[in-house]
């Protein structure tokens, strides 16, 4: 069974926690992973390779890998570089989820010039392009990546303040692309992820509705202020 059978009409769970954050640490997102997985997930979200050595030691699920890194001036944070993708590549993931937005990159280039180095440098490596909008879900596919996910939405100078999760991005690249949509971004209960999934997505990615309490308490304290 491929790893897309795997996660087909079911749920990945995004284990992370960035530096600034209480549960910044490979042993609780290791703890979080195996947690997600007792659960029913199919499979794991994570960054670093730290986290996904950590991970891999009690889950047995596909991972898609991603390293958060920050470039002075530059927006695209999400696997930005080669750099981070030998890294991944390495490591060994299922899949590598990349910035595939249309911002430019690190090293002053487009997704649409760089991601055809990457695929010829890696051409068995199974990638997802974190998208903002169904223009760039759209060029991803046209590139040649194996799965599209609405993960930037609402997220990008251009998308800020879009309602999420982006049923609307969903449901046109279901329409118009033939590999498989992975929802992610703003997904907060279990009615928007089923709302998701009639809109005939592939998987979708929850990730701070379920593994960061710090973020699901102010949503709480918000409610009765």
């Amino acid at each position: 069974m491929n790893v897309f059978d795997k996660i087909k009409g079911n749920l990945v769970v995004s284990c992370q926690a960035l530096p600034e954050e209480p549960l910044h640490s490979s042993y609780i997102m290791g703890r979080m992973a195996y947690a997600a997985m007792l659960g029913g997930a199919s499979g794991i979200r994570a960054n670093s390779v730290e986290d996904i050595k950590e991970i891999k030691k009690t889950v047995d699920l596909p991972i898609i890998g991603i390293i958060k890194r920050d470039y002075e001036g530059c927006d695209v944070f999400i696997t930005p570089t080669l750099e981070e993708i030998d890294l991944l590549c390495q490591e060994g993931v299922d899949i590598i989820a990349i910035d595939g937005t249309s911002r430019i990159r690190p090293d002053g280039k487009t997704i649409s010039e760089v991601f055809p180095i990457i695929r010829e440098k890696y051409p068995n490596q199974l990638f997802m392009a974190d998208c903002s909008t169904y223009e760039e879900g759209i060029q991803a596919h046209q590139l040649g990546f194996d799965c599209i996910g609405t993960t930037l939405s609402g997220y990008t100078d251009y998308t800020k303040g879009k309602h999420l999760p982006d049923l609307d991005m969903m449901e046109r690249l279901v329409k118009d692309i033939s590999v498989p949509i992975i929802a992610e971004g703003g997904i907060w209960s279990p009615e928007q992820l089923k709302a998701a999934f009639d809109k005939g997505i592939h998987s979708a990615v929850v990730g701070s509705a379920i593994t960061r309490p710090m973020e699901i308490t102010k949503k709480f304290i918000e409610a009765i202020r």
